[in-house]
């Protein structure tokens, strides 16, 4: 039966990463990239995971902690099989793999919003389906998701991206639910804006916007913790959640211009 763990103190740091093995996927670039270089400066073992295998040779070169590139395409369930075996037994798995194209209704392009869905949320599902059951019968583990501020309600211009990501949050929030009392940990993150080669295609001004470092770091601070949401830049975020609780005149007036 799993075991009760004992509660902790909201927001404490409550995890050791030396010699922990970390499974991120979705490291070649960005958010991901950037994560890596923080988990390893704090003593965990990462094993980096995307397409492209050599930008990954090369971030295992930079890191400074034990590390070593696994490519995968989150798109291919035997891909990811694959990669969750050569991986083998890990600590935890943060997915960071995204697809991005801003897109307006009147726009649609079948192959773009498939394969964001494909990215973000079905490969997501893939890899957790992957590596969830040797957690649960060790009864210890760690999960962490990357959902967006964009995936509170829907936006303009993000057909394909907002769903995905709404669903991708969803989803954790059901595995928080189910998991919440054992030892197989969840948690999720939902950035604002990113300064990638994903938001690189936007043609708008882009609110507290950040560099991948920052955003790396929040990312790290939120998993240090037992706490199972962050959504971040703080005061971005609350204009998204709030948005939530609008009556529909009033947030289509306000965001859908």
């Amino acid at each position: 039966m799993p075991r009760h763990r004992p509660s902790r103190s909201k927001g404490k740091n409550v995890r050791d990463w030396q010699g922990k093995r970390y499974w991120l996927v979705g490291a070649s670039e960005g958010l991901g990239r950037a994560l890596a270089h923080v988990m390893s400066r704090a003593g965990a073992e990462v094993i980096v995971s995307a397409r492209n295998a050599e930008r990954l040779e090369e971030l295992v070169a930079e890191l400074p902690a034990k590390a070593r590139a696994v490519p995968v395409d989150v798109t291919d369930l035997a891909s990811v099989k694959a990669a969750a075996e050569t991986v083998g037994e890990i600590d935890g798995v943060v997915y960071l793999a995204g697809a991005y194209w801003p897109q307006r209704a009147q726009d649609w392009d079948n192959e773009q919003v498939e394969m964001m869905a494909e990215v973000n949320y079905l490969g997501a599902g893939r890899v957790v389906g992957e590596v969830i059951g040797p957690m649960i019968a060790r009864d210890k583990g760690h999960i962490v998701l990357t959902g967006s501020l964009s995936g509170f309600r829907g936006l303009p211009g993000a057909i394909g991206y907002c769903a995905s990501k709404a669903g991708l949050m969803s989803l954790a929030e059901s595995m928080y639910a189910d998991l919440r009392k054992t030892g197989v940990e969840v948690q999720l993150v939902n950035p604002g804006f990113i300064r990638t080669r994903l938001t690189d295609k936007n043609d708008f001004t882009m609110p507290f916007i950040m560099e991948p470092e920052a955003a790396a770091q929040e990312v790290f601070e939120h998993m240090t913790t037992e706490d199972f949401k962050k959504s971040f830049p703080l005061l971005f975020s609350w204009l998204f959640r709030i948005s939530q609780f609008m009556p529909d005149w009033l947030y289509y007036r306000l965001f859908a211009r």
